[in-house]
């Protein structure tokens, strides 16, 4: 990449970064083309030549932050990776840590993704059930794995119990983004494990 291409990939960078803010800060429509130029203090013809219009933007926005959360379930958090169930608990504690730093850092982000998309269109909506079913997927993939290998249940309903899985992170980015939230975010990811692996029946 020669200094040129990278500084322009640099600004590119910067006005996703500025209008993911712009879009937290004040909502998606009442955001202006202004509002994310004055950010960088650029002109509007800066912004114009690398994106289309705010809708533009907005996708691109949206897909950063998808990437980011599929991110954290690739290496050596892929389901193939646990042999056993201290595996598979340690790996789930890792994916839980690392969407933490995602989603919980930052409460704007799953503000972002839960509510302002699903108030632009149709296709923005369709694009977060279409990360729910791809959550749904990467998730029944694990819980296969973990059949197959014999630490998991036999017989588990792995689809629907991937959507139970689901519901509840999802519960837990809700509660994330809920403004000045005096929910423990860390306790609640460990409710959620214990509940994952050790369910809710008494010991006596």
């Amino acid at each position: 990449m020669t200094r040129a291409e990278r500084k322009k990939a640099e600004l590119r960078r910067e006005i996703i970064d500025a209008s993911f803010d712009c879009f937290a800060e004040r909502g998606y429509h009442a955001t202006g083309i202004a509002d994310i130029a004055a950010t960088l203090g650029i002109g509007h013809g800066t912004f114009y030549r690398y994106f289309e219009n705010k809708r533009d933007i907005v996708d691109h926005v949206i897909d950063d932050l998808i990437a980011k959360i599929l991110t954290a379930l690739a290496s050596e958090n892929a389901p193939n990776q646990a042999n056993s169930l201290e595996d598979y608990r340690a790996q789930v504690a890792r994916i839980a840590e690392a969407l933490s730093r995602i989603l919980f850092a930052d409460p704007r982000i799953p503000r972002v993704l839960l509510f302002e998309t699903a108030s632009i269109d149709s296709d923005l909506t369709g694009k977060m059930f279409g990360l729910l079913d791809q959550s749904t997927a990467v998730i029944s993939a694990y819980l296969t794995h973990g059949v197959d290998r014999g630490y998991l249940r036999a017989g588990l309903d792995v689809e629907n119990t991937a959507r139970a899985v689901n519901g509840m992170m999802l519960s837990s980015a809700i509660e994330s983004a809920r403004p000045n939230s005096t929910v423990d975010c860390a306790a609640l990811d460990r409710a959620i494990r214990a509940l994952m692996f050790d369910g809710i029946r008494s010991d006596n």
